[in-house]
């Protein structure tokens, strides 16, 4: 278990640093309405880390076991698909980066949050963890990494929670922040969503483009 456990670290702090879903979240923070949609939201984006995850690991859990030692050539080929894609991300990532002095643009969805409504904000939530491509390939790669471990079913369970806790975390704090001091908490949240805004890009390509290039070592190691 440990070492699905070390596996499946770098892919959660993938899903983790996700300046959207945090800029997401800090907006609706600093709206008429941050408590109840901070926490809808907070609600859609773990149980949509943990649904993909699962999802992934119940598939990824019937692919045929082999020795420890032998070549795994379907698991192998799963995680050089991923690693492209996480690649090709990056590469995508890396182009979008705004040039000095622009203001990067935000989704127009954002322009919507004031007004969202805490089952919307869950719906959101849930769509950015479990849909969003970048977060579909990190959970498909996690999901991959403990459904082929041959763990049983307990094992699998704790490795899963930990998964989305340490992948919901940089949603979680924030939110949990301004729910116990959320005076103290308006002007640190703007600095750091001012941050995300302008590294966003930046960020998740140097981000994609390491575990992408992980997910291709495995890949090739299990050939």
């Amino acid at each position: 278990m440990g070492q699905t456990i070390g596996d499946i670290l770098p892919l959660a702090v993938g899903i983790a640093i996700s300046p959207i879903p945090i800029i997401a979240a800090i907006l609706m923070l600093l709206s008429p309405k941050a408590r109840v949609t901070s926490v809808g939201f907070l609600g859609g984006w773990v149980l949509g880390i943990a649904v993909a995850a699962t999802v992934f690991t119940l598939l990824s859990s019937v692919l045929p076991e082999g020795d420890e030692d032998a070549s795994k050539p379907v698991t192998a080929v799963m995680q050089l698909l991923l690693g492209a894609g996480l690649l090709f991300l990056a590469l995508r990532q890396w182009r979008s980066r705004p040039a000095p002095g622009e203001e990067p643009p935000l989704p127009k969805w954002m322009a919507g949050i004031d007004a969202m409504t805490a089952r919307r904000a869950f719906g959101l939530g849930f769509l950015l963890a479990a849909v969003n491509p970048k977060n579909l390939l990190l959970g498909a790669a996690a999901g991959l990494a403990v459904g082929s471990a041959g763990l049983d079913l307990g094992s699998v369970v704790v490795v899963l929670l930990v998964f989305t806790v340490i992948a919901a975390a940089s949603v979680a704090v924030p939110v949990i922040a301004y729910l116990v001091a959320s005076d103290r908490m308006a002007a640190p949240l703007e600095r750091l969503r001012g941050w995300l805004v302008h590294n966003n890009a930046t960020v998740m390509a140097v981000l994609l483009l390491v575990i992408g290039v992980v997910l291709i070592g495995k890949g090739i190691g299990n050939l």
